[in-house]
């Protein structure tokens, strides 16, 4: 049985989404269970995940083996490793897809991170990555780079699906949906079907306490101190009163009437990192109307567990939440400087991960060939 705050999330709009996938949940039926009893319709990844999944246990050594003796490289070997677990998942999630018209039922793979400053070699593999999955329910993740825009234009433009992600500061939010906007104008030029279509917007949330946390402990005051643990909701609440400003522009009720979807906020980094703090506070204080909330298992768990889901706890605090903002700059910690730090940081984590899968599948091609 789904939990009663997992279903009551659900009432109140909010898809969850599982942030985590492996081979082994795949045969293990772990993750068709979580979609049966934990209310989970969608699932993420990106290369700190993959690169955790590949280097634990032998659940790829089969696949490897056989890329080995096929002459794959690295570069090769990880592509169809990471797009047949996507694969795999799409074909489980494909109920849930077309039950709910394409809003869920999602799994989403990132391009790779060390093309975040390349818009053309983005473009290039988000395409590739979509013909190599071949699942009307895969979501191609772009980082929310400046270079990362134009790329999510274009590759919605072309009717590819798109979750863009790394997103941590309320500028480069808008950024982003002026970005889909424009993909979709682009894409009804091309006479592509918007309702075939859909993207979520992943604005990150823990990072941004724990950058700005860290800050503010530097400081020591006990004005200071009141405001630990209130950035990130905050940082998020805003994004959403972003959101619904941009989708009641005549601009967006031009693409709503031609059948395009809104781009879903999905909360992202949902996971609390800080143990003093609720460990559902990224959950029950980001509940509103049509979002994703990501969450990795230990928070899925703590949310069917005990959390409590009120209704919105949104849209009704805007003015609170500047207010923690404005608060935050008066004791000097900058919001630009914090968000873009996070974001370049936030890249290089990808990038690091990436690297280490490469490295760890040369070692198993090496190890089947030798």
């Amino acid at each position: 049985m789904t939990s009663t705050a997992v279903t009551d999330l659900a009432a109140h709009g909010v898809s969850v989404w599982l942030d985590d996938l492996s081979r082994e949940r795949l045969t293990t039926g772990n993750l068709a269970n979580l979609i049966e009893h934990h209310g989970v319709v969608g699932v993420t990844t990106n290369p700190s995940i993959f690169q955790a999944a590949l280097s634990a246990g032998h659940a790829y050594d089969d696949q490897v083996q056989e890329l080995a003796r096929a002459g794959a490289s690295p570069d090769q070997a990880v592509m169809a490793l990471t797009t047949q677990d996507v694969r795999d998942a799409c074909d489980l999630f494909a109920p849930i897809y077309r039950s709910s018209g394409g809003v869920d039922g999602r799994v989403s793979i990132e391009v790779d991170p060390r093309l975040a400053h390349d818009t053309a070699a983005t473009v290039a593999q988000a395409l590739d990555l979509a013909a190599a999955v071949d699942r009307p329910n895969v979501l191609i993740k772009i980082p929310a780079t400046t270079e990362g825009l134009p790329a999510i234009s274009q590759v919605l433009a072309a009717g590819v699906s798109v979750n863009v992600t790394l997103i941590f500061a309320l500028d480069r939010y808008r950024g982003v949906m002026n970005a889909f906007l424009t993909g979709l104008e682009q894409a009804r030029e091309h006479g592509i079907d918007l309702s075939t279509i859909h993207s979520v917007a992943s604005f990150f949330v823990s990072r941004v306490d724990t950058e700005i946390d860290a800050r503010l402990d530097a400081l020591g005051s006990d004005e200071a101190a009141a405001l630990r643990g209130k950035a990130a909701v905050a940082n998020a609440r805003l994004a959403y009163q972003a959101y619904e400003e941009v989708f009641s522009t005549p601009r967006w009720g031009s693409l709503e009437d031609a059948g395009g979807h809104r781009q879903r906020p999905l909360w992202a980094s949902t996971g609390v990192k800080d143990p003093t703090y609720p460990d559902t506070l990224y959950v029950t204080e980001l509940v509103a109307a049509g979002t994703v909330n990501t969450m990795p298992e230990k928070t899925l768990q703590a949310v069917a567990d005990h959390g409590e889901v009120t209704g919105d706890t949104v849209t009704h605090h805007y003015a609170e939440a500047a207010e923690v903002l404005d608060s935050l700059e008066r004791l000097g910690i900058s919001y630009t400087e914090v968000t873009t730090r996070l974001e370049r940081d936030g890249v290089a984590k990808f990038e690091a991960a990436w690297d280490e899968l490469l490295a760890g599948v040369t070692r198993e091609l090496e190890r089947a060939q030798s």
